[in-house]
């Protein structure tokens, strides 16, 4: 959890802002799947789930939200606010997303494309896996 967060150059005059992520030189992995979260009812909490093998980069284009990251010997909170700053989740590390603004978007960058065999969705799982991957 070393390099968590990344901040994006932004190209910016009188007509705006401009953030450009690529693959591979902003982003460390190739991306292959991009979806993004919004209007969550009542701040519910996401995530509470880790990957097997997939990254992910996490950025709050509007509003914010709390994202816990936890390697199994240490929990990290990281508070996304900024659309020029991105947070990398490396495979096996433990992601919770929590206190979501009612105008917050969260774009998700995926190094992957959906596959369910890829989740862990128990946390004593996770435990048990990042202890045996020690």
């Amino acid at each position: 959890m070393e390099k968590s967060l990344f901040k994006f150059s932004v190209i910016e005059d009188e007509r705006g802002a401009l953030v450009a992520l690529e693959s591979l030189k902003s982003i460390p992995f190739e991306i292959k799947r991009v979806y993004y979260i919004y209007n969550v009812k009542n701040s519910i909490p996401r995530g509470f789930h880790a990957h097997k093998n997939l990254q992910q980069m996490l950025v709050c284009v509007a509003g914010s939200c709390k994202v816990i990251l936890d390697n199994g010997k240490e929990k990290k909170e990281f508070i996304l606010n900024q659309p020029n700053q991105g947070l990398f989740i490396d495979k096996m590390i433990w992601r919770e997303m929590h206190d979501f603004s009612e105008d917050c978007i969260l774009l998700v960058l995926a190094s992957d494309y959906y596959d369910e065999d890829d989740y862990i969705r128990n946390y004593e799982e996770f435990l048990n896996e990042v202890g045996n991957n020690a």
